[in-house]
């Protein structure tokens, strides 16, 4: 198992094809002032050593060993054991409405990016508690199956978007019956389930499954993002908006947060409804809420002694620029005799 102590500097990856470039528009402009100044033949007995394939090999060593020297700053680490440890937390279920309505920029940026910061933020204030997320709009999804990696979750939720379901609306039922499938640990006492929506076309019948699911021990608290006074919904292609939803009429739809709906699955559930248009209010409210909830142990397994591997890239790093230094790109006499580039050959 692989870890990356420093990612961030594999934007200096960047370089490589920096240099490719400034390589062949060097090369490109050489190329043509020789064509000025005399024609092939000439020049290739006035310089009879010069080696374009030498030259391109030279580069190509090189950028290797930038290669290889960027890896060893980035320092990835090898998890020599698999080890069982014992942790104490919760489960928490994340349940992301993910349809259209939620793009509506009446909230900055748009109701969708304000519940994945919601939902960030809450991870990152979460201890050893385990944590899944769903998606949902006219069908549910699993995104993530429950687990302790935080990482992997709000990886995972950054990809998150309604193109990622088959079609629009807001199953929130199904969203439902999907979360029972996530609390695998039947010894713990403690599950959550968190609904972050804006609330529109829930249905009444949501209510009894919300109960039903309160009854099997988890606590419902819903999320809502969006104004009451609403607003519509941008259509995009390529990143450029191209105007706004309308309806059957042509006239723009407008989308509305329904706080009354997601306060009736809360309290259906035992749970409570907390408005999320300013961020810090819900994550303070959830991690108050998970902090003071009773913690069940549970058994994961993960890597552990982690190595260093970076001498190896810097090993090979080191090895490639010390062959560039000791490159010539110009032809050399013994290799000329060896023909080994059977650069004489296809002169021929």
């Amino acid at each position: 198992m692989y870890k990356i102590e420093a990612p961030t500097y594999f934007y200096l990856l960047i370089i490589i094809p920096i240099m490719i470039v400034i390589f062949l528009l060097v090369l490109w402009w050489k190329k043509s002032a020789q064509r000025k100044f005399a024609d092939a033949s000439l020049l290739e007995k006035l310089a009879p050593n010069t080696s374009t394939f030498k030259s391109t090999l030279k580069l190509i060593v090189l950028l290797l060993g930038m290669f290889f020297l960027i890896v060893s700053l980035v320092n990835p680490k090898m998890g020599t054991k698999l080890k069982t440890v014992k942790r104490q937390g919760v489960d928490i279920v994340f349940a992301l409405d993910v349809s259209k309505s939620m793009l509506a920029e009446d909230i900055a940026p748009n109701r969708l990016e304000k519940a994945k910061q919601i939902i960030t933020k809450t991870i990152d204030k979460l201890g050893s508690d385990r944590v899944g997320i769903i998606i949902y709009a006219g069908n549910s999804y699993p995104l993530l199956p429950i687990t302790t990696d935080h990482a992997a979750a709000n990886m995972f939720l950054q990809n998150a978007n309604p193109d990622m379901v088959s079609s629009q609306g807001t199953d929130i039922n199904g969203a439902l019956e999907l979360a029972k499938t996530y609390y695998n640990n039947d010894d713990q006492t403690n599950r959550f389930l968190i609904i972050i929506s804006d609330g529109e076309d829930h249905q009444e019948e949501t209510k009894q499954v919300a109960q039903n699911l309160a009854n099997e021990g988890v606590k419902i608290y819903t999320i809502g993002v969006g104004t009451e006074s609403g607003g519509p919904i941008p259509l995009r292609v390529n990143g450029s908006m191209i105007g706004y939803k309308k309806d059957n009429k042509g006239e723009t739809v407008i989308t509305q947060r329904k706080p009354k709906v997601l306060q009736g699955i809360a309290n259906a559930a035992e749970g409570s409804y907390i408005d999320g248009n300013i961020t810090e209010n819900p994550v303070k409210q959830i991690a108050d809420v998970i902090a003071n909830a009773e913690k069940n142990e549970f058994e994961t397994k993960q890597f552990s002694d982690y190595k260093d591997q970076f001498q190896w890239f810097l090993a090979a790093g080191l090895l490639f620029l010390i062959i560039d230094v000791f490159f010539f790109e110009k032809k050399t006499k013994w290799l000329k005799k060896v023909d080994l580039f059977n650069e004489e050959k296809n002169k021929n």
